[in-house]
């Protein structure tokens, strides 16, 4: 079993932990992602067919415009959304739908930017814990 701890900025604080769902590709949620089912749609993305729903999604930032927001507020609303979103920067729509979510639904998700280096260690089936400071611990079962 590996262990990382690691030194991540939360864009928006909060704790979670869940299984990673990791690419190093942008994510459009904007006809790539099913708010109805949290699936990732994209039939050109490497996560395409893969569930988001209760994980924690690990993509370096979203591709598209404020139409990211509203699908995945509608996941949020719907209980199909991520729950938390590691990133490599402040994306401002993913922040916007977590803040805006917290508003209307008191739903909110953490929102954590790591350094290229950092996320670059992250990988799928990864259980991720999220601190509220930002800092988070994965652990990788090693297959034998």
């Amino acid at each position: 079993m590996g262990i990382l701890v690691l030194t991540g900025r939360p864009v928006i604080a909060g704790r979670a932990s869940g299984i990673a769902l990791v690419s190093d590709q942008p994510l459009s949620f904007w006809g790539g992602y099913d708010w109805k089912s949290g699936e990732i749609t994209d039939r050109r993305h490497p996560l395409s067919g893969m569930n988001a729903k209760g994980k924690i999604l690990v993509v370096p930032f979203t591709r598209g415009s404020s139409t990211t927001t509203a699908v995945l507020l509608e996941a949020i609303r719907a209980g199909t959304a991520p729950v938390a979103i590691i990133t490599t920067a402040a994306d401002f729509f993913f922040a916007l739908a977590s803040v805006v979510a917290g508003e209307l639904y008191e739903k909110s998700f953490p929102l954590i930017a790591l350094s290229d280096l950092d996320f670059g260690l992250l990988r799928t089936g990864d259980q991720i814990e999220i601190m509220e400071d930002g800092n988070l611990t994965s652990i990788r079962k090693e297959v034998t």
